[in-house]
């Protein structure tokens, strides 16, 4: 599996509308085991994007679809900047459900 773990900064009192837009981009993004966007609760104006995939592949490939890249159009002016980001490889977890192995 692969996952991410980013920090998004959004456009003073825009964190609502961002949230909004990142969570109606989420329709079938094959290969996407979690997307979860959470508040930072520490930045009224910040958010946390934890992600879990099959693997790097998938994430990369959902990047080109239409409901993603309007998602990302629709959001840029909405975005102030970026904070950390982390990889990982998830390894499973509550509500996470492993790739099926390919024979």
């Amino acid at each position: 599996m692969y996952g991410l773990i980013g920090k998004m900064k959004c456009q003073p009192g825009q964190r609502e509308a961002l949230v909004a837009i990142l969570l109606e981009g989420l329709r079938d993004m094959p290969g996407c085991l979690s997307y979860v966007v959470a508040h930072d609760p520490s930045d009224e104006d910040s958010i946390w994007i934890t992600e879990a995939w099959n693997d790097q592949a998938s994430h990369q490939a959902s990047l080109a679809l239409p409901s993603v890249q309007a998602a990302i159009a629709r959001g840029r002016p909405l975005i102030a900047g970026f904070g950390e980001r982390f990889e990982t490889l998830p390894v499973g977890g509550h509500g996470l459900v492993a790739p099926a192995a390919t024979a």
